[in-house]
């Protein structure tokens, strides 16, 4: 029961993000999903910065959570241990160094702490993309091959919307980018789902 709630926190996770995503966002007067970023959000100096700090601390304690259940669910299978450390590792990263790491609002000069953001979001997708694609090789050709699309889409749309990075920071407008960005960031946060669900299955298949 322990192995199956830890799992649980693989869907519940992704789905707290996306409601902190929408409340800060409503918190937010004249924020715009469709052309801002969801990283505006926890700006320093943002309206909405409070609340969804405060969400994103419980989805990352999730994430924590969820990579335990999958190295309970590896059963000693070694590139599954890998996966669930990685997920551990990404949501250690996010609840310490990702604290310190927020992006300054539109149109300021980002100095240490945007860098600092661009580079804890860089490992952390570095950490995201790896546990993928591990366990692309770990999982059936069926989960392979959801992925494999997974990935490529989150990446394209995530390259895409990065091409905006530095009229965000002029302060100039970014039509669609707040999209763009959704697409790579819930493309890749569904795939936790499906994760998640794949190892429940497999652990009642078991008759565990």
């Amino acid at each position: 029961m322990a192995r199956k709630l830890l799992l649980i926190c693989g869907i519940l996770s992704p789905v707290l993000y996306a409601l902190a995503d929408v409340l800060a966002g409503m918190q937010w007067e004249g924020y715009s999903f469709r052309d801002q970023t969801i990283s505006e959000l926890g700006a320093i100096g943002a309206p909405s910065r409070p609340l969804f700090s405060i969400l994103l601390f419980v989805v990352y304690g999730l994430m924590v959570a969820f990579g335990v259940g999958i190295w309970k669910a590896a059963e000693g299978k070694r590139r599954v241990q890998v996966v669930g450390g990685l997920i551990f590792g990404l949501g250690v990263l996010a609840l310490t160094a990702g604290q310190f790491a927020s992006m300054r609002l539109r149109g300021a000069e980002q100095g240490l702490a945007g860098a600092m953001h661009l580079v804890e979001g860089a490992v952390a997708m570095l950490m995201t993309f790896s546990a993928m694609g591990i366990a692309a090789t770990a999982f059936g050709v069926r989960f392979r091959f959801y992925t494999i699309a997974t990935i490529v889409l989150a990446l394209g749309f995530g390259a895409w919307s990065g091409l905006d990075a530095p009229l965000i920071e002029q302060g100039r407008a970014t039509p669609w980018v707040g999209v763009k960005e959704r697409i790579f960031w819930y493309g890749y946060q569904t795939w936790f789902i499906v994760l998640a669900v794949f190892l429940l299955r497999a652990k009642a298949r078991n008759g565990e």
